[in-house]
């Protein structure tokens, strides 16, 4: 079993729901932080969800700010993580854990 820390995603938002990353075949992650940061002097709202699931639906970010989550969830193979935020001044940054 090799287990494989890595950034799963660090990218702009859209303005519609994007996949954000996808669970290869063969394999578990883990996702273990995110970090969503807003560079724009106004705020945003931001949705991620989880295989479907709303994690953080419609969440305020001051401008010029940066929030972040510590959490352990699991997601298995094929598995995706969207999300959008109401400007693409957001930005994720999530990180975690494969297993395969």
């Amino acid at each position: 079993m090799a287990t494989t820390t890595k950034a799963l995603a660090r990218t702009a938002a859209a303005t519609s729901s994007t996949t954000l990353y996808t669970v290869p075949a063969s394999t578990t992650a883990v996702i273990t932080n995110i970090v969503v940061t807003n560079t724009a002097a106004s705020s945003a709202t931001f949705t991620l969800t989880l295989d479907g699931v709303a994690l953080f639906t419609t969440v305020a970010l001051a401008a010029n700010s940066t929030a972040m989550f510590d959490l352990k969830q699991v997601l298995a193979t094929t598995k995706i993580i969207a999300g959008l935020a109401s400007a693409t001044t957001v930005n994720f940054h999530i990180s975690g854990v494969e297993i395969s």
